[in-house]
């Protein structure tokens, strides 16, 4: 079960992968104004989204101890980039706060799963 746990961890590292690079592809774009979300940001969001859930599903299956509260958090956050993105996604556009927002709120995420042990 700790191969299958380890697969599902190496997929949500893609997809915070693919989240934060297209946010950083588009960074130049950004400054001038121009900047959008790339498919990639949605595919990334939408795969973290997935594999999260089934990690918490596999750990609690095999007992082991779940922060509920940290899992809570950064969920609410990953809604909300996901939303964004969502609603977003067709715009050729996107005001500099809002994109700002999203990859803020992306690095946010990974501070919380990095440094709340």
């Amino acid at each position: 079960m700790d191969v299958v746990i380890n697969i599902f961890v190496g997929l949500h590292i893609i997809g915070i992968a693919a989240l934060l690079g297209g946010f950083l592809t588009q960074m130049k774009a950004m400054g001038a104004g121009t900047a959008r979300f790339v498919p990639a940001m949605l595919h990334g969001a939408l795969t973290m989204l997935v594999t999260g859930i089934v990690l918490v599903g596999l750990n609690q299956a095999q007992d082991h101890p779940v922060n509920t509260i940290k899992i809570g958090i950064k969920m609410a956050v990953l809604v909300v980039i996901l939303a964004l993105v969502y609603v977003k996604r067709d715009e050729e556009q996107i005001d500099k706060a809002l994109f700002g927002a999203v990859g803020g709120l992306t690095m946010a995420n990974i501070f919380i799963a990095v440094l709340w042990t």
